[in-house]
């Protein structure tokens, strides 16, 4: 994985005094909540531009089979993605469960 892939995600503000520590733990977990909330929008969208397009190609309406295909491609990773970051955002969760005070 390199630098530019994970480019989307929004910068941390280096904790300072106890105020800003304050306002910068609520910050980034808004921004992610924001950020993950409108990737599952994405990844929904994707999915319905997915399914219009078998249901045109089911219904002979479709005209190019390679975008249709691109298309289920592209939604099926979107999914994942969204999935993968769900999962290890999960992990993370039961760990920090885990730990010992």
């Amino acid at each position: 994985m390199s630098v530019e892939a994970i480019g989307f995600l929004p910068p941390v503000s280096p904790l300072t005094t106890d105020a800003g520590a304050a306002a910068a733990t609520s910050a980034p977990a808004s921004g992610f909540a924001a950020w993950f909330s409108q990737q599952l929008g994405d990844v929904n969208n994707q999915l319905a531009v997915a399914d219009q397009g078998v249901q045109r190609l089911a219904a002979g309406d479709a005209t190019n089979l390679h975008q249709v295909m691109i298309d289920l491609e592209q939604a099926k990773l979107s999914l994942q993605l969204v999935m993968q970051v769900r999962n290890h955002l999960l992990d993370a969760y039961h760990e920090l469960l885990q730990m010992q005070m």
